[in-house]
This record gives C-alpha cells, sequence and structure tokens, in this order.
C-alpha cells in the first residue's frame, strides 16, 4: 500500500485552528499521515535573509525570511495539542525538524517515524541525530546529486540505521516544480543506485506527476494540501485544496489495486471468457 502523506506544513499560516481544519481535511480525504514542519525561527535563518523567490511571488508583503518564518511557527506546546488531536481523529501526526532542538523535541512526542527534509541533507550532525533514534526514516533528496545522498546515508548507516528504514523522496525544489525539470524516472535510478526504498514529494501543479509515480513504484507520495489557494503564504499556491487532495488519494488507490503482481496470468474476470 502506498503511504500518503498530507503535507500540511506552513500552510496553517500560525493559526491552531487553521492547524486543526487541515487535520479535518486529510482525514476526510483519505490520507495516511498528516504532516506539519517545526522550527524555531532564531535557530534557522538570520534577521537578514532574504527570502526565495517562490516565496516573494506567494507572499503580499515585503517582510524578510526571518519575519516570514515566525509568524508561521508553531510552539511545541501547540504540536502537542495537534498530535492528540490528530490521534483522536485516527490519523498518523508527523512534523518535519529543521534544526537540531526541533528534532529532539519531536523524538520526544515518540513518532513513528522522522522526516528529513531536502535542505537538512548535507547537515551531517542533524543526520546523525536522527538516525540515532532508530526510528524509520523519510529522506528527501531535491537540490542534491547522487553522492550527497551517497554521504547522507552513510552518516545514518554510520550510527545503526538500518537501510531497510529508510526511503529516499525524489523531489524538485521549487514552488510549484516546473514539469521540464521534475525528471521522475531518477526516482527509479535511486532505488536501483542504493538499494533502498523510494517514493516521491510532489511540489508540481495538480496530481497527474503523482500518480505517474505511484505507476512507477512510489512507496510513498508526499503533497502540500491547503484550505485555499489564494491565502497569503510562500507554500499554498503549489498545494492542493481539499477537493483535489481526495481525487489524488482515490487516485492513488485506484492505480495501486490495478497494479497488481508482476505475475502473468489469467484473471478471475478473464476466464468466463
Amino acid at each position: 500500500m502506498v503511504l500518503v502523506i498530507a503535507e500540511a506544513g506552513v500552510n496553517h499560516n500560525g493559526s491552531l485552528d487553521l492547524a486543526k481544519e487541515l487535520i479535518d481535511v486529510a482525514v476526510d480525504s483519505g490520507a495516511d499521515i498528516v504532516k506539519f514542519q517545526s522550527f524555531n525561527t532564531s535557530d534557522l535563518v538570520t534577521r537578514k535573509a532574504k527570502k526565495a523567490k517562490y516565496q516573494i511571488l506567494n507572499t503580499l508583503n515585503d517582510e524578510s525570511q526571518f519575519d516570514m518564518l515566525r509568524s508561521l511557527e508553531i510552539s511545541f506546546e501547540e504540536q502537542i495539542e495537534l498530535k492528540k488531536y490528530a490521534e483522536n481523529k485516527n490519523i498518523e501526526f508527523l512534523s518535519t525538524g529543521f534544526d537540531l532542538n526541533s528534532i529532539k523535541f519531536l523524538n520526544q512526542l515518540n513518532l513513528k517515524r522522522f522526516k528529513i527534509p531536502s535542505g537538512e541533507i548535507t547537515n551531517l550532525p542533524y543526520l546523525r541525530l536522527v538516525g540515532s533514534f532508530k526510528k524509520p526514516v523519510i529522506l528527501s533528496t531535491g537540490m542534491a546529486n547522487l553522492k550527497e545522498v551517497e554521504e547522507a546515508l552513510e552518516q545514518l548507516y554510520i550510527v545503526g540505521l538500518s537501510k531497510e528504514y529508510i526511503t529516499l523522496l525524489h523531489c524538485t525544489s521549487e514552488y510549484p516544480a516546473p514539469l521540464k525539470d521534475i525528471n521522475l524516472r531518477a526516482m527509479q535510478t535511486l532505488k536501483n543506485f542504493f538499494k533502498t526504498k523510494v517514493g516521491y514529494s510532489d511540489h508540481s501543479l495538480g496530481i497527474e506527476v503523482s500518480l505517474a509515480a505511484v505507476a512507477l513504484g512510489a512507496e510513498i507520495i508526499e503533497k502540500h494540501l491547503t484550505l485555499d489557494k489564494n491565502l497569503d503564504g510562500p507554500d499554498h499556491m503549489a498545494s492542493l485544496e481539499p477537493i483535489e487532495f481526495s481525487n489524488l488519494v482515490k487516485g492513488i488507490r485506484r492505480i495501486s489495486l490495478a497494479l497488481g503482481s508482476k505475475e502473468k496470468k489469467v484473471s478471475s474476470s478473464e476466464k468466463e471468457n
């Protein structure tokens, strides 16, 4: 079964109520996991850091990267509340930590797995800390070449994390990602080269690329979810609204069923003919 992650991310815009609404939508869509982001802005960027081009285009003011991220933080206490809320809704809570303190906090939350974002794939102390927890790891590989992915995996292996616990996600780190740059076949390259499970973190518009990834063997699909693409914020424009996300999950389930096994045989529905 393909694991579907509804990436709520920072699309709550700093509101606990919006975050809970995103959990509700993820549940209604049939997603397996709802994922947020955990970070302390002061540990992440300098006060003078500029926003990325896509962030400038998708936000309505000229604030700095620091000020934008500060407005999108959810406190540790709020994350504890969100985890309880998700568990009551029978959906797995997950969060991507972007700094060491956040990672340590998430480990105390007793998450089932950890998600490493593309931007931390060269952060060796970060990788070793996550690997030391000996829990399943989902590692996004946006902006990385094969050598960098290999070195990241080595850090996880050094601290004793088994290869069977790791899933590599192919990813194109642009929001939205242009079709010409997605290079979806690279997901299969990751699988063949590193002998790990693979999946796809989708930043493209629409649902077609995620469905294609499932057909090519993705075991995890991660896609951003928003309540409204027109909301102010860096990721809303490259996200799916509730009906779209529901259609994505239905498509994934149908394709997974149709893929079947590799055995060529007469199917039960063919026998009568």
